[in-house]
């Protein structure tokens, strides 16, 4: 009964955090949701050179504060300078986005594929599983990985004054974009080293992966 290609009400859709990825870039008509091109666009204009961007975390509360903005005023809430001079409060933003889906953006489905990914030993099969895994991904899922893997890529560029390269993104990233499907704690555990080294990875091939 349901069409393939159902399309959410905005109405209904009444949030931006913990909000289905694919029925919010569906509800709002966008490639992506805006929550990540927003912050990555006010990031790469006024943070690139801050020293341990990502790593460093910005003040819980102001971080809360600016994701109470996307949800109330969608893509008209300002996260300019002027509400946050501080920018580790939009990377902590960004990075609640992402640990707040309720699917992953690395999907539970594809999880196992990254996985095996990063387990290769030789490169060349690292990279040919990596291309596998991804075509796992929803469409959505997959075209914000690529722009957010493009924007850390850029993030490395300026590595002389931020001190971020691909490891360290990786290190921050990995528990952020993939969660282990099991309940396993020991398994789960096991599995962050590689969730490391799969984001790692992503980074350091994006030209060539996406």
């Amino acid at each position: 009964m349901v069409p393939n290609d159902c399309k959410p009400d905005l109405k209904h859709v009444k949030k931006v955090y913990s909000c289905d990825l694919t029925t919010l870039v569906k509800a709002h008509n966008t490639k992506r949701p805006m929550v990540v091109d927003m912050c990555i666009r006010e990031i790469e204009s006024r943070g690139l050179n801050s020293e341990g961007l990502y790593r460093i975390s910005g003040f819980t509360d102001l971080i809360e504060d600016a994701k109470m903005a996307f949800d109330r005023d969608g893509e008209k809430a300002d996260i300019s300078v002027n509400a946050y001079e501080d920018i580790n409060i939009i990377t902590g933003a960004l990075k609640l986005y992402f640990r707040e889906l309720p699917i992953p953006l690395i999907t539970y489905d594809a999880y196992p594929k990254f996985l095996e990914s990063a387990k290769a030993v030789d490169p060349d099969t690292q990279l040919e599983a990596l291309h596998e895994a991804l075509k796992l991904l929803p469409p959505a899922h997959c075209e914000t990985l690529r722009y957010l893997m493009a924007h850390l890529k850029r993030v490395t560029l300026h590595e002389k004054d931020n001190l971020m390269n691909a490891e360290n993104l990786g290190i921050v990233f990995g528990p952020t974009l993939m969660r282990a499907p099991e309940l396993d704690a020991m398994a789960a555990l096991n599995d962050i080293r590689y969730q490391r080294l799969v984001v790692e990875m992503l980074i350091k091939n994006e030209d060539i992966l996406f």
